[in-house]
């Protein structure tokens, strides 16, 4: 990972990002994992974050992105969980059974933490041997 320049600082925020299937349902297999590792990196095409690494396991997905230092973990959080969602819905129609037509995929919290550039790759090491 390289150290971003903007006009006012040079930064490397890399962050260590869980989110977890609501109710722990095992629904992250197969094409729907898939599906939402590539409409993340979709995502952060078009947003202010990059992946560096991302890896579904059955009940949760593990992702190493780097951030700007002008927008909040948590907003980056808000715009993958609301946009996964409403895509997963549009396309899985099945996840209607699931969730009692509650329109919802992920539980309500999600673990984050910043990954300091020396621990970088052990933390990459770790999410790749996920799933």
């Amino acid at each position: 990972m390289e150290y971003q320049t903007n006009s006012h600082c040079k930064y490397l925020i890399a962050l260590h990002l869980i989110l977890v299937v609501k109710y722990r349902k095992q629904l992250l297999q197969g094409e729907v994992g898939d599906f939402v590792k590539l409409k993340i990196i979709e995502i952060a095409s078009r947003s202010e974050f990059e992946v560096e690494e991302i890896e579904v396991d059955k009940d949760h997905i593990h992702i190493l992105l780097t951030i700007s230092p002008t927008i909040c973990a948590a907003s980056y959080v808000r715009r993958i969980k609301q946009s996964t969602t409403q895509s997963l819905w549009s396309k899985f129609g099945w996840l209607k059974k699931q969730f009692w037509l509650e329109k919802t995929f992920w539980s309500d919290g999600y673990f984050v933490c910043s990954v300091g550039n020396a621990s970088a790759e052990t933390i990459r090491k770790y999410i790749q041997e996920q799933g």
